[in-house]
């Protein structure tokens, strides 16, 4: 049987996705494609236990390996069997591979970023000192000591703890 490294793991394959049958316990697994003599980690998964033959093809992320190998027929299977070994031990081999080689079918969709800005409150007539704060340690009122462009300096009257704020 063949095999391929990845990290310090030697992982038993790839062989075809298409001829791999049940079942199928206590794994890490690699999705990989292959373009000629080469093979590319689409994503990297770990099973407890399936007997199910539609494992691969029923996965969330099947659409996106066949999507990133162009073809269902380009698509491979690595194991790497771990039968005495926790949970645990399979996930930490799994993030292990997904943090150095970044599997395109691993990765969160990026963020999208909000069409809207933050602004911090403004409330009219209100100046650094005529606004009340209160102290983070104590909970007392805080007193602003000194006014500059952009801040202001307070210092509860309590504990004496002090503090910039920025101007509004």
């Amino acid at each position: 049987m063949l095999s391929i490294q990845i990290l310090q793991y030697e992982f038993l394959g790839p062989i075809k996705l298409d001829e791999w049958g049940p079942p199928m316990e206590k794994v890490v697994y690699l999705i990989l494609s292959r373009t000629n003599d080469t093979f590319q980690t689409l994503y990297v998964g770990e099973c407890e236990k399936t007997d199910d033959i539609g494992f691969f093809t029923k996965h969330s992320l099947f659409k996106c390996w066949v999507e990133k190998s162009r073809s269902e027929k380009s698509l491979y299977l690595a194991i790497l069997p771990m039968f005495d070994a926790p949970p645990i031990q399979r996930r930490q081999v799994s993030a292990k591979i997904i943090s150095r080689y970044r599997p395109d079918c691993n990765q969160e969709p990026a963020a999208k970023q909000p069409d809207y800005t933050v602004r911090p409150k403004q409330d009219s007539g209100t100046s650094p000192t005529s606004e009340k704060i209160h102290c983070p340690c104590c909970g007392s009122e805080m007193r602003v000591e000194k006014v500059m462009e952009k801040s202001s300096i307070v210092r509860c009257s309590e504990c004496g703890l002090s503090d910039t704020k920025l101007n509004s």
